[in-house]
């Protein structure tokens, strides 16, 4: 049985710092590039950053508003992936999804961030 299962999240200030993580198994997950999205209350889910399977500096990418704030990366040996979020501000509000990429696609639960003062 293929699992995702996600931590971290919660309410922070803007400006402040949280840390996701997205724990795997049931799957080769060195095998499956691997993604963060989010959705915002009354929008569509958006992808924030996406890692390759190896994780090089050439294999990570983000979405614009998050590019100098946000860091993907990976544990191929813990079979996790973690989104790092700096300076987070309240447009940064969502549910944020993990996704093992590939056919079929996998998700992971969600898991609340609230940027609010």
């Amino acid at each position: 049985q293929v699992r995702l299962v996600q931590s971290g999240g919660g309410l922070v200030q803007p400006g402040g710092s949280l840390r996701l993580s997205c724990e795997v198994s049931g799957l080769a997950f060195s095998r499956y590039a691997m993604s963060w999205y989010r959705q915002a209350p009354g929008k569509e889910r958006e992808v924030v950053a996406t890692i390759s399977t190896t994780g090089g500096p050439g294999g990570l990418k983000y979405e614009d508003s998050v590019k100098g704030r946000f860091i993907i990366s990976r544990d191929n040996v813990k079979n996790t992936v973690y989104l790092q979020m700096n300076d987070l501000k309240p447009e940064d509000t969502a549910i944020y999804y993990c996704r093992a990429r590939g056919a079929p696609d996998y998700w992971g639960q969600g898991t609340q961030v609230l940027v609010s003062s």
